[in-house]
């Protein structure tokens, strides 16, 4: 317990730890727990200074235990519950609130509200969670991924059917209920309607929602990067991007020819095996 606690003192206070000598106001503190549990966990040690890391103690440990447990219990929501020690220390005692990444995030402030009282730890500082945090934060919460979002405001009929079933039909023939099977579709207000994964496989309407959705190769000279000698930009459906991709590879390889017993035989200096290994693996996740 000593061990860790010297392990804490010789830190600078960072994304996961933070120092306080004492808890004079407690929405500071409230922030730090929140943010936190909304990132990727962390302890706030009391009867440190922030600054110095000076040990100046707590005098009555047990009552800073207690109006921690408190503030939480009142303050936070979803209901969270940390981990609080009581580490003496020489003469006195320090008091460690333990916070571990949650499952149910986003927390929030009750007196904030949900979308103003979250917060995320951004180095050693607390920061707002915009939209887009919070989004993500209740995606991993209800164990959903960003492709299995539902554009609601397109039909199934945004999802070019033909190019999904060239892709598939060396393994099998697809339906149109397969689209729902392999993700790409998804029922959302009694309709059935394109997934973001569904729209960035296949979707015609691809390159108006996500138009970085696209491939850049180049092949510079040298190390640095200064001098281009090829470069393309490759559109379209995602998977097919794949081989196209594969093609402007093999376009700059160096291949020999080794010869023996009247046979020759190409060598490649990347292993073709292992690109169309890749384009494999990334056909089957499609």
């Amino acid at each position: 317990m000593r061990a860790a606690v010297e392990q804490m003192l010789a830190r600078h206070e960072g994304k996961t730890l933070e120092f306080k000598a004492l808890l004079t106001s407690p929405e500071p503190f409230l922030k730090t727990i929140v943010a936190f549990a909304n990132t990727a966990g962390g302890t706030v040690l009391f009867g440190v200074e922030d600054r110095t890391r000076r040990v100046v103690g707590v005098a009555d440990p047990l009552a800073l235990e207690a109006r921690i447990a408190n503030l939480v219990a009142d303050a936070v929501r979803p209901r969270l519950v940390p981990d609080i020690e009581i580490h003496p220390w020489r003469r006195t005692h320090l008091v460690a609130v333990h916070v571990f990444p949650s499952p149910v995030a986003p927390h929030y402030l009750k007196a904030l509200g949900p979308e103003q009282g979250a917060f995320v730890r951004v180095g050693s500082s607390n920061r707002r969670a915009d939209r887009t945090a919070l989004d993500e934060m209740r995606r991993m919460a209800a164990n959903r991924c960003f492709d299995e979002e539902p554009l609601a405001d397109l039909g199934s009929e945004a999802i070019d059917f033909r190019a999904a079933s060239e892709l598939f039909a060396p393994v099998r023939r697809l339906t149109a209920r397969d689209l729902s099977v392999l993700g790409l579709a998804t029922r959302h207000a009694g309709k059935t309607v394109p997934t973001v994964g569904g729209i960035l496989l296949f979707g015609t309407v691809r390159e108006e929602r996500f138009p970085d959705a696209y491939l850049q190769a180049g092949r510079f000279a040298g190390r640095d990067r200064t001098r281009i000698l090829d470069t393309v930009e490759l559109r379209g459906h995602l998977p097919a991007l794949v081989d196209d991709a594969i093609a402007f590879l093999r376009k700059h390889e160096a291949v020999t020819l080794e010869i023996s017993a009247a046979r020759h035989r190409e060598r490649w200096p990347i292993p073709l095996v292992a690109l169309t290994r890749t384009a494999r693996s990334r056909r089957c996740r499609a």
